[in-house]
Parts: structure tokens; C-alpha cells; sequence
């Protein structure tokens, strides 16, 4: 199903069916006890609906959750393109993934009551909605039974309705990192006061996701000769990645012209640059082996057939050069050093955790545009100036910089 589609059905069907809601849960309410949080939960559900990067920001709520509730067992909802990542970072059991297909609409309504079935069958103690403001989420998180229901509120703040049946809502904070947010939502589970995130501790920001991917012995040198028996005009070189594409939002990526004019630097320097991507990256891929003219860049796009490969593939090289998005998150598992590019959005609330990833912001007057308010809808009309302006040069003496500094203290991981 389009992108589009989805928005438009959330936005006018989700209103009406959260406005129903609400008034079934406040009509409940005037006879029935409020509810709290069990001080022992058996079931907690977690709704995950965002891109695979938000998987790795949300580490450190998931291990507050496992520190705080021990003998709870952790569901994750998730849409069943990203459950790739919390299967290969163990975020909880497999039997306690729960996937919707959200590819057709019939597909979506069948999983939906599928998985909604399922939940109310465990009696769910309690759920975390981790989506913004997606009605979607928030219907899910009543339709799964819990009656402790965790996610954020729009408080005041007009056309962001989604009904009033979240129970123990915080208000969402524009101007906090997620990764501190989610872990409010997890402080907001036994919280009673209002509004719910003035009992919270403060927490400091964390330093690791708290996540990782063990590999067998023997693994990661397996790739690395494979590697470069693929490869063999970048074997013998310290390779550097780069990730010029802008996803399912293209007004994320840093100009292609820039990217090969920091490639070609790299290359005359004598490292090997690698473009990685999905097949779909092939044609600008190739656009820009063009522009770098150097047997060094060599074209990595639908080398890597999953995230366990594109993690090993990290492992073998130095630097990331990337548009936000999933990789510059992924890399935050390996040694890697990454350099992310913002602009639509921005680091201050998305930003890559732990201490081996730069940030790159311009900082115009128009960035970010990209928010929870607007449902990540810009007004920018292709010319997108926030990147535009970080101009190549600058970038390439902080690439060549940093390897310098790399190289001093052993090279590559």
C-alpha cells in the first residue's frame, strides 16, 4: 500500500474510529476503578511501526524495560518489512514477534485482527505506543486488550487528534532526543501524576544503544576475504562507504555531485570508496562511478543481501559517509566511524547513538521540516538547500582528517 494511501486512510477513517473510541473508554470510565500498572506484568507489548533505524534508537528503552520487569515477557509490533533488525538483534523471543503486512489493505486489516486476537488471548498487562502521532498505533494499542495504555499526547496541539483513551500519556517534546522519549514511556507505566512525565527521573543521555550483533569466529575474516576476492581493485586499501540515497524520502539526500567530488578526493588519496544500497541505488550508483572515474570506487549496492551482511561489511571498513536514514543507525553496532548528513531532519532528535558518529547540519532558516506535526509531509520542492549548502570540500578534509587519526592509532576494526 502507498505511502500516501496509508496517510490519507490515518488521517480521516483513524479520526472517526479514534473519536469512537474515546467515547466507548470514557463512558466505561465513570463506573470502573482507574487502572495501574502491576508491580510483577507478565505481558508487555511494544508498538514499533517506524523505519528500521528507529528499532536501534529505541535499545535503551528496551533495556530499561528488561532491568525494570525482569519476569516480563516483551512483545514488539512491528510492520513485517522491519522485523529483519529485532529478529538479528534479539530484542525479545521470536514467539513474541508479532508482524503486519502492510503491502495491501486487505493484507493490513487481516494481520491487524490476526495479531489483535492473539494479544487479547495472552491478556496483555500493559502497551507502549512509540509512534508519534499515527492513529493507527494508538487503535492498535486499545485493540490489543492491555489496560495500561503507554504513548505520547499532542496535549493542546490542534489537527494532531487521535482520541483520549491513552491512559497514562506523556506529552511529546520537540525538543528532546527520542531516544530520551521512549525511555519517559517506559518511567510513564507506573506513573499517576498529570501530566505524566513530571514524575519522571532525569535521565542522562544515553551513551550506547545497548544492542549488538555477535558474530561466530571466523565470520567476519570469512567476509573480508570474500570481500575483496569480489573486489580485488580495493583490496589492499582502507575502504571507505558511502550511502548517497534518500529512501522512501529522496529530499534526505546530500547532492550526488558532492558525494563524488568527496569520493574522488578519497580515491586520489588512496583509500577505496564502496557505494552501498539496495538494488534500487544501482542507476545512481553507476551515476556516480561515472562522475569519480577511479577503479577505487567500486559499486556495493545489493552486495549486502541482508542487515547481518551490511553489519560485516561495516566491520571491514573505516568510515561511513551517509543521508540519515537506516545505515548510519546500523553502524552504530560496529566500530565503525560514521559521518550522517541532516537536514529534512535533524540530529538534535534523530541523531546516531554512542561516541563514533559526526552529525553534518547546515542549520538554515527552513531546518528541519520534517516533524511529527507535519507527518513528515515538507514543503521543500525539491531544492532541498539544507544539504545544498554543506558544501564537499570542508567534508573531505574531515573524512581525510579522521582516517588520518585512524591510521595513527592501528587502521580498520
Amino acid at each position: 500500500m502507498k505511502l500516501q494511501t496509508q496517510r490519507r486512510i490515518d488521517r480521516w477513517l483513524g479520526q472517526v474510529l479514534c473519536a469512537v473510541v474515546s467515547a466507548w473508554v470514557g463512558l466505561r470510565s465513570l463506573w470502573a476503578a482507574p487502572v495501574h500498572m502491576p508491580e510483577q506484568p507478565r505481558h508487555i507489548l511494544v508498538i514499533l511501526l517506524s523505519e528500521m533505524g528507529s528499532i536501534v534508537l529505541a535499545g535503551p528503552m528496551f533495556g530499561q524495560l528488561r532491568q525494570r520487569y525482569p519476569q516480563a515477557a516483551i512483545h514488539v509490533m512491528q510492520l513485517k518489512k522491519n522485523q529483519e533488525v529485532s529478529k538479528l538483534l534479539q530484542l525479545t523471543d521470536g514467539a513474541y514477534m508479532h508482524s503486519i503486512d502492510d503491502s495491501s489493505g486487505a493484507s493490513l486489516v487481516r494481520d491487524i485482527l490476526q495479531v489483535s486476537a492473539r494479544l487479547r488471548s495472552l491478556r496483555i498487562d500493559a502497551v507502549i505506543d512509540c509512534e508519534l502521532f499515527s492513529r493507527v498505533s494508538a487503535l492498535l494499542s486499545f485493540a490489543c486488550g492491555a489496560p495500561v495504555r503507554v504513548g505520547f499526547t499532542p496535549h493542546t496541539q490542534e489537527g494532531l487528534y487521535r482520541g483520549s483513551f491513552i491512559n497514562h500519556a506523556i506529552p511529546y517534546n520537540p525538543y528532546q532526543h527520542i531516544s530520551l522519549q521512549f525511555l519517559s514511556l517506559v518511567d510513564a507505566l507506573q506513573s499517576d501524576s498529570t501530566p505524566r512525565s513530571k514524575a519522571a527521573p532525569i535521565r542522562p543521555f544515553p551513551a550506547e544503544t545497548g544492542l549488538s550483533v555477535p558474530f561466530a569466529p571466523g565470520e567476519l575474516p570469512a567476509y573480508g576475504a570474500k570481500l575483496h576476492a569480489d573486489h580485488p581493485s580495493a583490496a589492499g586499501h582502507r575502504l571507505v562507504l558511502m550511502y548517497a540515497g534518500g529512501g522512501i524520502l529522496p529530499e534526505r539526500a546530500w547532492p550526488k555531485e558532492h558525494y563524488a567530488r568527496v569520493a574522488k578526493g578519497l580515491c586520489q588519496a588512496g583509500f577505496a570508496v564502496g557505494l552501498i544500497g539496495l538494488k534500487d541505488d544501482a542507476a545512481l550508483a553507476q551515476q556516480l562511478r561515472t562522475l569519480i572515474d577511479d577503479a577505487l570506487c567500486i559499486d556495493l549496492t545489493g552486495y549486502t543481501r541482508s542487515i547481518r551482511e551490511l553489519l560485516m561489511l561495516f566491520h571491514h571498513a573505516d568510515l561511513l559517509i551517509t543521508n540519515d536514514g537506516g545505515p548510519g543507525h546500523f553502524a552504530t553496532l560496529t566500530p565503525i566511524q560514521t559521518m550522517v548528513f541532516f537536514g529534512p531532519e535533524t540530529g538534535k532528535l534523530y541523531g546516531p547513538l554512542g561516541p563514533r558518529n559526526q552529525v553534518l547540519e547546515s542549520g538554515i532558516a527552513c531546518s528541519p521540516c520534517l516533524s511529527a506535526y507535519n507527518h513528515r509531509l515538507t514543503f521543500c520542492d525539491g531544492d532541498n538547500q539544507c544539504l545544498r549548502r554543506i558544501a564537499p570540500d570542508p567534508v573531505l578534509d574531515q573524512a581525510l582528517a579522521f582516517l588520518g587519526r585512524r591510521a595513527a592509532v592501528g587502521g580498520a576494526a
